[in-house]
């Protein structure tokens, strides 16, 4: 489909856009043919004439800008009596965003009955609590400056982790083949009955960030403590991402507790270093994986990532299905020392001033593609979510066929959420800045760390051809010579030198996208989290579920495993912030991070169905 690469019309009213979008159809009237009818029927006339004026005038006043706070129900009322062909909002719910229904076990289904019975006990969920508290324990810190396993006793804590899960999960150790790999990094295999079956991988990691030490007074209960109020499970991990290790471990043995046998083979692994990019843990995890079960050997994965979100009216789920890129640029400015008596005009810190400057306003522009996953998300949203607001709606149904609607679409959401540069383009942030040694020494040297999500419609060539298009006349005004990713020449100066580098080497493409539409995998997952919510007693947890696939803005270790399957899902069964009425109570990497214990046993439960629908479900290879 078309991608729309225009912008908002400036300085066009909010009405008249609004009227150019809509299209309005008016009825047509003719006076003259109303007076020569009027002498056969002159008082039915004249109150059809009335009525129809008269809703007319209601409706466009109804819709005005400047009667808007009040007319807005009104208008929706209205909208109510015109015929279904005329309203913005009439679509195919099942057309635009088809929907999977519950998929739950049949062969399996004495095993889940068992289990569900099970979770719903206040024994079971207190061991489940405690078994996450345990985890959180233990302090499974990493950090950016660490030294390969082996070489940096930092790592050792993850021993004392693997030391408390072999106690807590028995038989898990008993039955399933444990692997080191790269010494701490975790792979269990559970062998099934048919090896013609591809294996289904679930991952997640054991490390967590670092508390900030001026920050821990401001938590309600100690960051490590693993407490449970008697609500919510308190410290560093229980949300990012010992849930997610701990929830699926307990759900292999709680399965192995009441005799379960697969028949796919189950592969658990649990990475030591997300919170920095994999580098030791997913990397080896992967080079394991391939050379054991070879390329694209699995049938399905599930990580870490979206979650669900509780409405009044339904439950929207948004697994992740694609991933944006990453580009850590480094911006260095090299210009003569001196004494800071006899300045020159600009120094080094100047210049990078001047450069950063340059950067934030020309920003990269977000834009819908219809192609695209966020695009997605928002159609599915207006087909199957009532409470999204009636203009937004008719913005995304209209935007389907109109690039015009598109455009406007764009602009609302620009101006309306505060994620949507996130959501549909390649962002931008200078986070690190160095330069300078003293107050009277003029700077030699200044670098300036600029962090970039790549859209998933981008690259990272595009996005260094643009890098260079922005900075070039730059380094020109203060006569800088231009070293842009090793080309040289660009630019010519003599006042010095700016060098524009990756800076860690580390440079990431968007993820491939997961296949969706009638693909297998998803639906398998898609069924897996309806049947979940469905059958969930939780208060507030009987009203429609609907899966509207999502995208990660940042990476998770699945970057790594992109040779391992097709069929990468980035999806915690968690809903969202506690102030919106979830489970996460102040969020992850922030003060009082900590989990509701019973959005935990949904995380349980969650496992255990995928598990038990991927052991016989035939949308799998």
């Amino acid at each position: 489909m078309q991608n729309a690469r225009s912008v908002a019309v400036p300085g066009r009213a909010d009405a008249e856009n609004e009227k150019l979008i809509l299209n309005d159809t008016h009825l047509p009237f003719n006076a003259e043919q109303g007076t020569r009818r009027a002498s056969k029927s002159k008082r039915f006339i004249a109150f059809i004439s009335c009525s129809v004026l008269g809703l007319s005038l209601f409706y466009f006043f109804a819709r005005s800008p400047h009667l808007r706070a009040c007319g807005s129900a009104a208008r929706e009322g209205v909208e109510q009596l015109l015929p279904a062909s005329w309203r913005n909002d009439a679509s195919d719910a099942g057309a635009v965003c088809p929907q999977t229904s519950a998929i739950a076990p049949l062969k399996n289904g004495a095993f889940l009955d068992t289990l569900e019975a099970e979770f719903s006990t206040e024994d079971f969920k207190l061991k489940a609590y405690e078994s996450l508290g345990g985890a959180i324990r233990v302090p499974t810190v990493v950090y950016d400056d660490l030294k390969p396993p082996g070489q940096d006793e930092r790592w050792e804590v993850f021993a004392d982790l693997h030391i408390y899960l072999e106690q807590r999960f028995p038989l898990l150790h008993k039955n399933l083949k444990k692997t080191y790999v790269n010494k701490y990094a975790l792979v269990y295999h559970w062998q099934g009955s048919d090896d013609s079956l591809k294996p289904a991988l679930l991952t997640a990691h054991q490390d967590v960030v670092p508390v900030e030490p001026l920050t821990v007074d401001e938590w309600q209960h100690p960051p490590f403590s693993g407490f449970y109020d008697g609500d919510f499970i308190w410290g560093r991990g229980s949300c990012d991402d010992k849930s997610g290790l701990i929830g699926s471990l307990t759900a292999v043995e709680e399965l192995l507790r009441i005799g379960f046998k697969p028949t796919r083979s189950i592969v658990l692994a649990y990475g030591i270093d997300e919170e920095r990019g994999g580098i030791s843990g997913a990397t080896a995890i992967r080079d394991y994986l391939l050379k054991a079960y070879g390329e694209y050997a699995f049938s399905i994965l599930v990580d870490e990532g979206g979650g669900y979100q509780v409405g009044e009216e339904v439950i929207m789920a948004s697994p992740a299905v694609a991933e944006k890129g990453k580009f850590d640029v480094r911006f260095e400015i090299s210009a003569p020392g001196g004494h800071s008596s006899v300045p020159p005009e600009h120094t080094s810190i100047g210049m990078l001033a001047a450069m950063i400057k340059q950067l934030e306003d020309n920003p990269h522009v977000p834009h819908l593609n219809r192609s695209g996953i966020y695009y997605t998300y928002l159609q599915c949203q207006a087909a199957h979510d009532p409470s999204l607001p009636s203009r937004l709606r008719r913005l995304i149904t209209r935007a389907r066929t109109s690039d015009r609607a598109l455009l406007a679409l764009e602009a609302e959401l620009a101006k309306t959420d505060k994620k949507f540069g996130a959501l549909a383009g390649t962002t931008q942030a200078a986070d690190v800045v160095r330069g300078g040694v003293k107050t009277n020494a003029l700077p030699e040297h200044a670098e300036v760390i600029v962090n970039h999500r790549i859209d998933v419609h981008s690259s990272v060539g595009a996005l260094k051809q643009r890098i260079v298009a922005v900075v070039k006349p730059v380094a020109q005004r203060f006569g800088l010579e231009l070293d842009a990713f090793g080309e040289t020449g660009i630019a010519e100066g003599s006042s010095g030198l700016l060098e524009i580098s990756d800076a860690f080497g580390t440079a990431l493409e968007p993820a491939p996208v997961t296949p969706l539409g009638d693909g297998g995998p998803f639906q398998l997952l898609s069924g897996t989290i309806i049947g979940v919510l469905g059958s969930s007693n939780r208060t507030g947890y009987d009203k429609k579920a609907f899966i509207a696939p999502g995208m990660s803005t940042g990476n998770t270790d699945t970057k790594h495993y992109w040779k391992l399957t097709k069929h990468i899902f980035r999806y915690n069964h968690m809903s969202g912030a506690y102030l919106n009425g979830g489970d996460s109570f102040n969020g992850a990497h922030t003060v009082n991070e900590a989990l509701r214990g019973e959005g935990f046993i949904e995380t349980i439960r969650f496992f255990t169905w995928i598990i038990l629908n991927a052991d016989e479900s035939p949308l799998l290879e």
